[in-house]
This record gives C-alpha cells, structure tokens and sequence, in this order.
C-alpha cells in the first residue's frame, strides 16, 4: 500500500495529460474512492469540490478520459493521469482547461 499524502479534505491534486501531444489538459481533484474507480474502470473519475460528489469525466457530456497510466510524484502529494481525450476536455468546450494566458498587467 502506498502512503499518499492526502490533504486535510482527503484528496489530491490530478494533472491530466494527453498521451499523445504531452498537453496538460485539465487539473482536477481525487479523493481515494475516484482514484479507486480511476484504476478500476480505465477512465478518469474526480471529487467535486464544488458539489461535493464523486463524478465520472464524460458521463454527462460524453467527452470521456480514457486512461492510459497513473502515475504520482515524488512527495506522493499529487498524480499525473495520462490520458486519450475522447473530445473537448474543458467545460467551456476546448481542447484545454489551460487555453488562456497571462499577460502584463492581468495582475
């Protein structure tokens, strides 16, 4: 069993990468069950902090992360989903969650 460093919530961050192209597509949150069906089930499960419920990427929109490895870091304080994307992976309808930049004076 692999001691992972949980946050005071019970999760841990998940960086979703495109297997393919290496983009980062998304940043979302894990809580043991998600990462559990994540492993299981070969698609990218995630807590919502905001509803505060366990939710299967793509169940409703049907732009689904199928996984292809698990990794996690040194620290063993966040994973690194590699994925192939079947569609957008942002809410908004990119490609990316990570479509925006800053620039000077945005801060």
């Amino acid at each position: 069993m692999i001691n992972i460093k949980w946050d005071k919530e019970g999760l841990i961050p998940a960086i979703i990468q495109d297997e393919l192209s290496k983009d980062v597509l998304m940043l979302g949150y894990m809580n043991a069950e998600a990462l559990k069906q994540t492993l299981e089930s070969g698609h990218a499960w995630f807590w919502s902090r905001s509803r505060q419920e366990l939710w299967h990427k793509g169940a409703t929109s049907g732009n689904f992360l199928v996984v292809t490895e698990v990794r996690y870091d040194c620290d063993i304080d966040a994973v690194l989903v590699v994925a192939r994307p079947i569609g957008p992976t942002c809410h908004t309808g990119e490609r990316s969650c990570f479509y925006r930049s800053f620039k000077t004076g945005d801060v």
